[in-house]
């Protein structure tokens, strides 16, 4: 493959084949179940930052959980070649790679919002003159409930210990040296430093790893909400010392609406029992776990803060869509998406005639483009009826995501063919 340099890009089908026919893994897209048009055709999907598609495995791993429900019943927890006791088991090699973490730091369990309140009860942990909690300004409102619930919860006002951070006037996106100045200029004030590891809405990836070190340099702990991360870019938890992030797995993970989430806790907190938290069974030290006996003893690492048995049919259907990146890795994976994307950007800055622009700085993105379109709405509504799915976010942006796993380099020129025929 060409290297990601716009000069080097052309707009033309024959470029765009020519680059499918050098991509090692475009046989991927024959893996997964593509909507179709009104015409019997294949949707171009540049929606999986919203919800991945469907792998055509899926159906099998699902029924196989559900045969062994009908032929086992309760030995299935136990006599299987998969016993459902240790089903989450199965994906922690493979999240492991994909976050850049240790197995024991990594764990699917819940869905994204439980999984940050469980983390905040054991990483927010406010004092007089230590509550605050910094956060990007247009988090997602998940994360913004939650955090306001959690300052209320320990008796404090969120005008004052939600500190957000802004962009500077006229722009839509932070800088990391604002964002590590506003860390140093709050200081021991500061309990939490938690963002998104990218902005749902601007598509901006910040800088993980300076931002960990930063919070930790002010005494604070450290954690991001990978929702739009996990299964897009490749991440390094363990190394960056971050405390905790927390993620979704239906987007660019493709493991199904609502699908079972993830958590990452970093193994400097493994064993350490002196860490509130709210414990469940499934949390307990495994090897006693069956003895019911009082009295708390966590696992060691992430699995400790699990609440409840896995949801397995959740889990089947999360484990057919990590056996696809497991045959893969996320550094081939971002190669390939730092082309589509930056083909993307190249052919829609060749349309000069309606007032696109893209938010989405090219210096710190991942598998999306976010724009702003002087017809909007309209504009949206007539890339749907013509076959593009992307989203649309309030109050004007519009977000296309050609995920590597199963988006082409064909796919991209055919939407810009569609963009180039809209008349406003």
């Amino acid at each position: 493959m060409i290297t990601n340099n716009l000069q080097a890009f052309e707009a033309s089908a024959a470029f765009a084949q020519q680059m499918d026919n050098a991509d090692s893994l475009a046989h991927f897209k024959n893996e997964f179940i593509f909507p179709k048009t009104a015409t019997g055709e294949n949707v171009l999907y540049f929606c999986g930052n919203s919800l991945g598609l469907q792998p055509k495995a899926t159906k099998n791993y699902i029924n196989e959980e559900l045969d062994k429900w009908g032929n086992l019943a309760v030995e299935g927890h136990f006599n299987s070649d998969k016993p459902w006791k240790y089903y989450h088991k199965l994906s922690q090699p493979i999240l492991a790679a994909m976050m850049g973490a240790m197995p024991d730091e990594v764990i699917p369990m819940n869905n994204l919002t439980v999984n940050l309140h469980l983390m905040l009860v054991s990483f927010y942990r406010p004092q007089p003159n230590r509550y605050k909690i910094i956060v990007e300004a247009g988090a997602f409102p998940s994360d913004q409930y939650a955090f306001e619930s959690q300052v209320r919860f320990h008796g404090y006002d969120p005008d004052a210990a939600i500190i957000e951070l802004f962009p500077r006037p006229g722009e839509r996106t932070l800088h990391t040296e604002d964002i590590i100045a506003r860390i140093e200029e709050e200081g021991d004030s500061v309990a939490l430093v938690c963002m998104g590891g990218i902005n749902y809405l601007t598509g901006q990836v910040f800088d993980m790893g300076q931002i960990t070190q930063a919070a930790h340099k002010v005494g604070a702990f450290v954690g991001f909400d990978l929702a739009h991360a996990a299964g897009n870019i490749p991440l390094n938890l363990h190394d960056w010392g971050t405390d905790f992030a927390v993620w979704c797995t239906y987007k660019y993970m493709n493991s199904g609406p609502g699908s079972v989430a993830g958590a990452f806790v970093h193994e400097k907190h493994a064993t350490d029992t002196t860490l509130p938290r709210f414990a469940g069974w499934w949390g307990y030290e495994e090897s006693t776990r069956f003895l019911m006996k009082k009295g708390f003893i966590p696992m060691k690492g992430a699995a400790g803060w699990q609440l409840a048995n896995q949801n397995i049919l959740s889990n089947a259907a999360h484990q057919a869509s990590l056996d696809i990146f497991s045959r893969t890795s996320m550094l081939e994976l971002r190669a390939k998406s730092e082309l589509l994307t930056g083909y993307l950007e190249y052919l829609i800055n060749q349309v000069t005639t309606l007032g696109i622009q893209i938010i989405t700085p090219s210096y710190a993105r991942g598998a999306q483009l976010s724009m702003v379109v002087d017809s909007g709405k309209e504009f949206f509504n007539y890339l749907m009826d013509n076959g593009v799915i992307g989203d649309w976010r309030e109050p004007d942006v519009i977000r296309l995501a050609p995920a590597p796993l199963y988006c082409s380099f064909a796919d991209v020129y055919r939407c810009f063919e569609i963009i180039q025929a809209y008349k406003c």
